[in-house]
């Protein structure tokens, strides 16, 4: 997979991106990832970027002419996405879809944002990972290619591990425990114990929709409620039923 960032803090980016699973999956040649410096399409002494907006205001815009210059001499792997608030909402639907694709790179806005006609005739549309405003996009950046990268074959050891996290199925992971059996007088659920792979499977997708309906009610009312398997399954594994309450008639199985 080819992924592609241009920034104006290139060294901030490949920091990061050098750390952990993302940077194992780099160094092994399982994500080929460029980090490319908007300054480069600079064409004054003082590499400039930025300019003042038209129509006055507070801030910095980055500005056209820069920018087309150092996507256009890096011919970039596409879709290109610039990072910003008006974008289309970055989920593990979308990782999963990028994910699957041969390549993707990221613009990452700065200041005040970039010059529309960047957004209007450079890149191929727009991405937000939130309803809130950062600095700049390269925290964005560092998310979506982390996420993406988690499910490229080759970056985690264990393929099952992207399969069965949090969102992969529209429900909030299960609680995960480990050695020893009883700290401080917290015992593990005894189903954990028993060898029985069938049932600590049930068990999982249990607890999984328990703390989804706990915490994240909207996931399961996005998939139209809880199944009768899935209430019976609550059931079956000693949850609370009354978490279930109000969440409307059984969704057809």
């Amino acid at each position: 997979m080819r992924v592609e960032i241009f920034t104006i803090f290139p060294d901030l980016v490949t920091g990061w991106c050098n750390a952990s699973l993302l940077g194992k999956g780099w160094r092994s040649g399982a994500i080929d990832l460029a980090v490319h410096d908007l300054r480069a399409g600079a064409d004054d002494p003082h590499r400039s970027v930025d300019d003042a907006p038209f129509g006055g205001g507070a801030g910095m815009v980055l500005a056209p002419r820069p920018l087309f210059a150092a996507v256009e001499a890096a011919a970039p792997a596409r879709p290109l996405l610039l990072l910003g608030p008006g974008g289309r909402r970055f989920d593990q639907a979308m990782a999963r879809e990028l994910a699957a694709s041969p390549g993707f790179s990221l613009l990452c806005g700065r200041y005040e944002g970039v010059d529309q006609r960047v957004a209007d005739h450079l890149v191929d549309g727009e991405l937000s990972i939130g309803d809130y405003v950062l600095a700049g996009g390269e925290a964005a950046a560092v998310v979506v290619v982390e996420a993406v990268a988690r499910l490229v074959p080759g970056v985690m050891g264990n393929l099952a591990s992207g399969e069965e996290e949090s969102f992969s199925e529209g429900l909030l992971e299960y609680p995960q425990y480990t050695r020893p059996a009883e700290f401080r007088g917290w015992a593990v659920p005894e189903v954990l114990l028993s060898g029985n792979h069938q049932r600590v499977a049930r068990w999982r997708r249990a607890a999984a929709i328990a703390r989804t309906l706990e915490r994240r009610p909207d996931l399961i009312a996005a998939a139209g409620g809880l199944s009768r398997e899935d209430r019976a399954l609550l059931t079956e594994m000693g949850f609370d039923q009354v978490t279930c309450a109000g969440y409307g008639p059984d969704r057809p199985d």
